[in-house]
């Protein structure tokens, strides 16, 4: 018996070798050139970075279709915004050609943490490789010809220098502010031929053919360059920094395991739930950070976190992240406070350089309320709230603008909305943005309306009751923006009144932000009771809902895309390439109809979210969208964020398990699941019956099993009694669920 029992351990001991040897890493699903061609707008780009950190690197070509590559940044500074020193081997004479010169690409590999490609028609080789502060390129070179490491500025003034030996710097300034960089070759440069020895904004450096080139950035100084990149690759192996990066990588994807579901699923999930760690990103170096904020260089061991478009991202983003880090999400927040104490005001979209405040709403309330609801709270709560107060009732709610309150503040505050300006009418505030962005009036109201909702229950948090009362005053401000016999938000003037030429499908900027009012129906994400209240009642409401899937656009799509180019993704008036739109899908589970959820779902994601090229309807956002696409494959979305609590969708897998920080697992199981088997026949939480369409965070953190039975047919009486839909209502206390 004891040697039976030694030779069972011993073949389970080699069988579990085996297995792990071959089993396969979530990584290797994450295909970076998914979304590479943009239906109308941006493409995704396929970034080589660690996990929210300050390097990211991506080959420079219009979209994966462009067969030629510009260049390689030596990192972006800001998502989609700003990218620094550009880098490039190149071949041949030196002529005016060659200081401009792409190169064709073959054989490329992509890869979040290795980048690999065949440059030119003679095949150079480069790789890469990304720390956190730093990078290493490896480069090959092939032919008969010259070559170089072409390096050059990207941005307004700089300069680049070399050194006798194998030590490169430059300076880049960039809005308002300086990025360094500090690089060593592996072998001794030959020469070196700047563009223009004055300017020295670009340099050809002879080089030979096998040659190594590590990096390190910073925003502090060269010096500090140097320093991260000593710690970070102190020598020259390369393969130990693509190692390093890979295990990075596969630690966070291996936070979420899913089973079943076809191989193009599981491309589309875990490349999605890749691009939810481009950013934020940390920027503290070693100890110490230079904050765009106030200009100045701050002492601190706390890592600080920049680049977050908040009005994208405070919608699935980072609800997903404090599911999945927590700790890290408390960082972030921490660092929003430290730029509102650094700055005087709360940012709205915290860049690198400062505050670039795009869009509308004050949505860094909602992010600040999701995450106190959920437990995070190791952040100053106190000063967040003082910033929050102050953006929403002394600063101004003006898209692309923060700073102090304008006439049409005073008058949203007198008046309960933001007005709208006439079809023809010069604008006469000199703040509003008056060539595209205007004034988006509605949306306005909208916005602020749902993050008020939010910094009312913040005030309620810290005993400020009479602050409790006047938010929750303004959280119904959206109802003086709905019009009741048209059935849509609508825009009013200076006076009150309706502006009576404004068309629900064409209105633009000068009412809506980047969508129009059949989207805008439905931001009311705070109170769909009191919404649809206004609209007649559920069965109404529903009846909308139906409606804005099937609407026609009332013209030709060209036109229609001239002035809302960001409503991509469209089924009927629905818009699934925005993110206002991302929870609306969902809200059948509200009017008692939660399997029309289901279906739109499943639908939305086949439709929509494939892998390859064109397999992202709008613009990505750097996590903003793909994080819905990681909620809704694995089965549930936070409706409303502020409530602590979780919408039940369609789960794509059979099986999916998330393992949290504290060591417990939460698994969605979908039982008879398949491509037709779209609808939740029945449903338990922990063995338990559950007949309603959501479940808490809370529940969620203490780990179990949510189990739904599906099938190709739908149940219209699961979760069709009003005590089974989710909690939205301008009562709703957010703490009965934390």
């Amino acid at each position: 018996m004891k040697i039976i029992s030694i030779i069972s351990v011993a073949l389970f001991l080699l069988n579990s070798a085996v297995y792990s040897q071959t089993l396969k890493s979530n990584l290797s699903y994450v295909d970076p050139s998914i979304g590479g061609v943009g239906l109308i707008l941006e493409p995704t780009r396929p970034t080589v970075q660690l996990p929210n950190h300050m390097i990211r690197v991506f080959p420079v070509r219009r979209d994966a279709l462009d067969d030629q590559i510009a260049y390689f940044p030596l990192t972006i500074a800001s998502h989609r915004v700003v990218s620094l020193f550009g880098f490039m081997p190149v071949s041949g004479k030196i002529t005016k050609d060659l200081w401009n010169k792409k190169e064709v690409y073959h054989q490329e590999v992509l890869t979040p943490c290795y980048y690999k490609s065949e440059l030119g028609d003679e095949g150079t080789v480069l790789e890469f490789a990304p720390s956190e502060k730093s990078g290493f390129f490896r480069i090959s070179f092939k032919g008969d010809e010259e070559h170089y490491l072409r390096l050059g500025l990207l941005n307004e003034a700089g300069e680049i220098n070399t050194t006798a030996g194998r030590s490169i710097s430059g300076t880049e300034n960039f809005r308002g502010m300086k990025a360094y960089f500090y690089a060593e070759t592996s072998n001794a440069i030959a020469d070196q031929t700047y563009q223009d020895e004055k300017t020295k904004r670009q340099v050809l450096l002879k080089t030979t053919k096998e040659i190594s080139f590590k990096y390190g950035i910073s925003y502090i100084s060269i010096e500090q360059a140097k320093e991260n990149l000593q710690r970070e690759i102190p020598g020259w192996d390369f393969t130990a920094v693509k190692n390093k990066a890979y295990k990075a990588w596969d630690k966070v994807m291996s936070q979420i395991h899913v089973k079943g579901g076809t191989i193009a699923r599981k491309r589309v999930f875990y490349t999605s739930l890749y691009r939810c760690y481009e950013r934020m990103v940390d920027i503290n170096e070693y100890g110490k950070y230079y904050s765009g904020f106030d200009h100045q260089v701050h002492s601190s061991n706390k890592p600080f976190f920049v680049d977050n478009w908040i009005w994208d991202n405070y919608i699935a983003l980072e609800p997903l992240h404090m599911i999945l880090n927590p700790v890290k999400e408390s960082e972030k927040i921490s660092s929003y406070i430290d730029m509102y104490k650094q700055s005087g005001w709360m940012p709205s979209f915290a860049l690198v350089f400062g505050d670039w405040p795009a869009m509308t709403g004050n949505h860094a309330a909602s992010w600040f309320a999701d995450a106190y609801y959920k437990g995070i709270r190791n952040f100053d709560l106190k000063t967040a709230y003082e910033g929050l107060r102050k953006n929403s009732v002394e600063g101004t709610l003006l898209p692309w603008n923060n700073g102090p309150a304008t006439v049409l503040d005073s008058f949203y505050n007198d008046k309960g909305y933001m007005p709208g300006l006439p079809y023809g009418e010069p604008e006469t505030v000199p703040q509003v943005e008056n060539v595209w962005e205007k004034r988006q009036a509605v949306s306005v109201t909208l916005e602020n309306s749902f993050s008020d909702w939010n910094i009312a229950h913040m005030a309620a948090e810290l005993g400020k009751k009479e602050d409790k009362q006047l938010f929750l005053k303004r959280a119904q401000y959206y109802q003086n923006v709905f019009r009741t016999d048209k059935g849509f938000m609508w825009a009013k003037d200076k006076n009150g009144n309706w502006i009576e030429n404004m068309d629900p499908k064409a209105a633009g900027r000068e009412f809506f932000t980047e969508n129009n009012a059949y989207t805008y129906n439905w931001t009311v994400k705070h109170d769909f009771s009191g919404l649809f209240k206004l609209m007649g009642g559920k069965k109404q409401a529903e009846e909308k809902l139906d409606q804005l899937f099937r609407e026609d656009l009332g013209t030709a799509k060209f036109i229609f895309w001239k002035t809302q180019p960001d409503a991509s993704g469209l089924v009927g008036q629905f818009v699934m390439g925005n993110e206002p739109s991302f929870h609306i899908p969902y809200l059948y589970n509200y009017t008692g109809s939660p399997w029309k959820t289901q279906k739109r779902i499943r639908m939305l994601l086949d439709t929509w979210y494939t892998d390859n090229y064109f397999g992202i309807p709008g613009d990505e956002d750097g996590g903003g969208m793909t994080s819905f696409v990681v909620f809704s494959m694995l089965g549930f979305f936070p409706v409303t964020p502020g409530i602590p609590i979780y919408n039940i969708g369609s789960p794509v897998f059979s099986e999916a398990s998330i393992q949290l920080p504290s060591g417990r697992t939460f698994t969605v199981k979908a039982l008879n699941n398949s491509k037709t088997n779209v609808y939740i026949k029945s449903a338990m939480l922990n063995g338990i019956p559950l007949n309603k369409t959501w479940f808490s965070h809370a529940e969620l953190l203490k780990g179990g099993t949510l189990t739904l039975q599906m099938s190709d047919r739908p149940n219209k009486a699961w979760g069709s009694k009003p005590e089974s839909s989710p909690p939205s209502a301008i009562d709703v206390n957010p703490d009965s669920y934390k």
